[in-house]
């Protein structure tokens, strides 16, 4: 006679494999129910988010499990939402590191840079900002989560190969002024070798470098996004404690509109955009200072009111930026104009500490 236990104990063979539990236990399965009359089983899968790319083929591979029972003839499958406070209680263990390093890792806050738009600069602003956070006294470290094509290596001087471990977990490159980074091009011989890995391989380098990663105690992780809204930043956001995002554009339509997207997702999600950063805002004339919009009049205010927050910076285009990137030097580099952006995430730190 089949009952409640016994449909649970058979749903229990669904495993959401980024959590790698199964979705029983994580408190996904609501409201189930078994007309014996007709055959009839009608549950809710509740989903950390709406946008779970994961919902239908988790909702297919129930139906298909209960199906097997004899006595079960059709399947209902709901899909809900857990409230924020549900999927952080349900998240807290895959927001944690592995136990070994439990006692090791103290993390005050993770931030991520996106854009949803290739080519604005996010692997920049993210070097520059956690230089200048570092300047405030601040412990930072970066992980690079754009896989395929990581850019923060270079940008910091550090050669292919320079990722070590041993049986407690990887250890961070460091850079000369003690930034920690982790990053795939840290990985490979050379550093031009190409990776060209399916979704779930570029997923489960991204938990890896969270989860068994010796960060040590950090201030602030910055978490360097590849452009797009698909796997990459629906893992950061499922498997790290995210405090919010910032918003990387440039002066063109066409990129604020595709960071709109970025800025529709995040809401989904429901993680905080701390500000909007226009990157090539504006060239100024070093004899006459005035300032010259070489890629058009800016579209930043647009991501800005979407997002509901702050147009935080404007960058101007700096050749010598480019120069020190491309030497390994960003560490090396003055830019005042961020200053906006690090006081904010410097007052997210405050209140976090004093909440």
């Amino acid at each position: 006679m089949l009952n409640e236990t016994i449909l649970r104990e058979v749903l229990r063979q669904v495993i959401d494999p980024e959590l790698d539990r199964n979705i029983v236990d994580l408190g996904m399965v609501r409201d189930l129910t078994w007309e014996a009359a007709s055959g009839r089983v009608r549950f809710t899968l509740a989903l950390t988010t709406a946008a779970c790319p994961l919902r239908h083929r988790l909702a297919d591979e129930a139906r298909t499990a209960l199906l097997r029972l004899p006595g079960v003839s059709e399947v209902e499958v709901v899909l809900g939402v857990m409230s924020d406070e549900e999927r952080q209680a349900m998240l807290g263990g895959s927001h944690a590191q592995a136990p070994k390093l439990a006692g090791f890792n103290r993390i005050g806050q993770v931030i991520a840079v996106v854009s949803g738009k290739g080519g604005v600069g996010k692997s920049s602003l993210t070097a520059l900002l956690a230089v200048a956070l570092g300047r405030q006294g601040q412990k930072v470290g970066v992980l690079d989560a754009d896989i395929t094509g990581p850019s923060i290596p270079k940008l910091f001087g550090l050669p292919a190969g320079g990722l070590r471990g041993n049986e407690a977990g990887i250890l961070p490159a460091i850079t000369r002024t003690g930034i920690r980074v982790v990053s795939a091009n840290l990985m490979l011989p050379e550093e031009d070798a190409a990776v060209a890995w399916r979704g779930p391989l570029i997923t489960g380098l991204i938990q890896q470098f969270w989860g068994q990663v010796l960060w040590g105690k950090l201030d602030t992780l910055l978490v360097d996004l590849p452009p797009g809204t698909s796997d990459p930043l629906l893992t950061v956001v499922r498997q790290m404690p995210l405090r919010g995002a910032v918003l990387v554009t440039s002066p063109q339509q066409l990129a604020a509109l595709v960071v709109r997207k970025a800025v529709n997702l995040l809401k989904t999600l429901n993680v905080p955009v701390l500000g909007v950063v226009e990157n090539l805002a504006y060239y100024p004339c070093p004899q006459s200072g005035e300032h010259h919009e070489v890629f058009g009049p800016s579209h930043a205010y647009e991501v800005a009111v979407a997002a509901g927050c702050d147009l935080l910076v404007r960058l101007p285009i700096d050749p010598s930026l480019t120069q020190l990137g491309d030497a390994g030097r960003i560490e090396e580099a003055e830019l005042p104009e961020l200053a906006p952006l690090v006081a904010r995430l410097l007052g997210v730190v405050t209140q976090r500490a004093q909440a």
